[in-house]
């Protein structure tokens, strides 16, 4: 069983995340659109898919050198976890930081400050390839002594008090607010104003940016987001639309020393031949942040499909050691194929409906070869085939109500 600390806390996630929608409807706080918050749990499941293959490498790395050149030997104790605790969250602001300064690195962060919205979800919108430019980062830790396991349980837990910290439901928090990353802190981190742009890169502790000069005090309400919003719900394209970006303008670029500094200047950064570095703009009163519409029946549509979702990927995590690699790609692949499947309704794309009608009849077979381990062959292929009846009815028969829906849409101003 995976005994990662935030695969385990996934269910304290959703509960509290249905307090926080709760209490943001008694503030009258409209911070959450199922749309935004779908693809923001999408591009978590993507990224705890994914990791199953990549954490592989960077923590096979980690483990070769603490087995092979650990300068000290040191004892596992409450003193050393809590030493190792706040040395961890050292690293990460490092590598944090970076992530925000260096334009390769950025590609595999931008994916977390995409969302133009501020809630709890924000926190599983986690990229797939983040992992691959910050790992190194905290290989120090492998040389001082510091084993594997315990690396692994604090990472996770530092991600898990980044959690909570992603909310407009909590203000400051006086005296805390001195020492550690709080809801108000991490605000300014997601805003896209010029002066919150790279402040705040703590995860469990503020005093980095205070001593670091990276510290700012949250003032007016920040716009969340990125500069250049990404327009859409497909989280696979969320992770990889910046390097499309920089493929692009790469292939502008004239000469090799510009190209390697391009890599590794802050993002925004361009030769003066092509204009120079683009600093960030304000945030014009008339923006308008990225929608789209679709009827009622087909949200809940989704909806419905992203719980039978969560089992499949629930299951797929928590049992990740009883599979074979090819088991793991062929599951992996039917959950990142059903998060953009749900990006294509939510945009109403051309092949939604094609796709959307094959992924269904694959990803019922994969419920009953799941089912088929935990309960009785008749209940599961019964369960099954609810579903899929349920799923093509509930697709085929809105069919109307989209067009009638769309055209509506076209007519009004």
């Amino acid at each position: 069983m995976n005994l990662s600390p935030v695969v385990i806390a996934i269910p304290v996630y959703f509960l509290l995340m249905g307090i926080e929608l709760i209490v943001l409807r008694f503030q009258k706080n409209p911070s959450y659109r199922l749309n935004d918050a779908i693809t923001n749990i999408n591009c978590g499941v993507v990224s705890q898919v994914t990791g199953v293959f990549i954490k592989v490498l960077s923590i096979g790395i980690y483990t070769i050198l603490f087995e092979k050149f650990a300068f000290f030997e040191i004892p596992s104790n409450i003193w050393t976890f809590l030493l190792l605790f706040f040395l961890y969250d050292f690293c990460y602001y490092w590598a944090h930081r970076k992530s925000h300064e260096i334009n390769l690195f950025w590609g595999g962060h931008v994916v977390h400050h995409s969302s133009e919205e501020y809630n709890l979800s924000v926190a599983l919108r986690q990229s797939s390839t983040q992992t691959i430019w910050t790992f190194a980062f905290y290989l120090p830790l492998a040389f001082l002594g510091f084993d594997p396991l315990s690396l692994v349980l604090v990472s996770g837990l530092n991600l898990l008090y980044q959690f909570w910290i992603h909310t407009e439901a909590i203000g400051k928090m006086g005296w805390l607010e001195k020492v550690l990353n709080t809801p108000s802190h991490h605000r300014v981190h997601h805003g896209r104003d010029p002066k919150y742009i790279d402040k705040n890169h703590g995860g469990t502790f503020i005093i980095f940016d205070k001593w670091f000069g990276t510290f700012k005090e949250e003032e007016e309400r920040p716009h969340y987001g990125i500069t250049t919003p990404v327009k859409s719900w497909n989280p696979v394209w969320i992770n990889l639309a910046h390097y499309a970006n920089m493929k692009n303008e790469m292939g502008q670029i004239k000469s090799w020393g510009d190209k390697f500094r391009y890599l590794f200047n802050k993002p925004g950064w361009l030769p003066d031949y092509l204009g120079g570095y683009r600093a960030p703009q304000d945030v014009g009163s008339t923006y308008q942040k990225f929608d789209t519409a679709i009827p009622k029946p087909m949200n809940w549509y989704v909806f419905f499909q992203y719980v039978m979702l969560m089992l499949l990927t629930a299951f797929f995590l928590f049992n990740l050691d009883s599979f074979d690699l090819m088991m793991k790609l062929g599951l992996s692949f039917v959950i990142l194929w059903s998060t953009v499947s749900f990006s294509g309704v939510f945009e109403q794309s051309r092949w939604y409906l094609f796709q959307e009608s094959v992924r269904i009849l694959v990803f019922g077979f994969c419920l009953a070869w799941t089912g088929m381990k935990m309960l009785p062959e008749p209940l599961i292929f019964g369960s099954v085939s609810i579903y899929l009846v349920s799923s093509y009815l509930w697709l085929m028969l809105n069919q109307k109500v989209i067009k009638n829906f769309q055209i509506n849409l076209q007519n009004t101003p």
